[in-house]
């Protein structure tokens, strides 16, 4: 054991052989920044992995919602059509009989105070008696 640890000590091979003994700090001290920077490589990559993930699952719902939506608006264009292949059920429209209806948040205001579609109407209709007002 006395010849091993005689052998192998760092100060007697630091007195014998410097530069070598300099050579095997330097090897040391690289193998260390390697293997630091190779942990926070890990840490980077498992954050960029789990970023990229959260952004596809992301985008995956997104795409089902626009299925979705795809869907729904195909169903709609589905009964238009067929209301449209039906033409005595649909009622023919005007201007005349377009009704504004106010928002619950609209009632208190004042027509001048109404977007202007409201404001229109609000003079076209007497909302306290739900009658068109002759003339318009």
């Amino acid at each position: 054991m006395a010849l091993i640890q005689g052998s192998l000590s760092s100060r007697k091979v630091a007195r014998q052989a410097p530069v070598l003994a300099a050579l095997h700090k330097a090897a040391d001290g690289l193998l260390i920044a390697c293997g630091g920077s190779m942990i926070g490589l890990a840490a980077l990559t498992v954050h960029w992995q789990t970023q990229w993930t959260s952004s596809y699952h992301q985008l995956e719902s997104s795409q089902v919602l626009e299925h979705r939506l795809q869907e729904s608006v195909a169903q709609l264009e589905r009964h238009h059509l067929a209301a449209a292949r039906r033409p005595g059920q649909l009622i023919p429209t005007s201007i005349r009989q377009l009704i504004y209806m106010p928002s619950p948040a609209d009632q208190g205001k004042t027509p001048a105070e109404l977007p202007l579609l409201g404001q229109v109407n609000a003079t076209m209709l007497d909302v306290s008696q739900r009658t068109v007002r002759p003339g318009y």
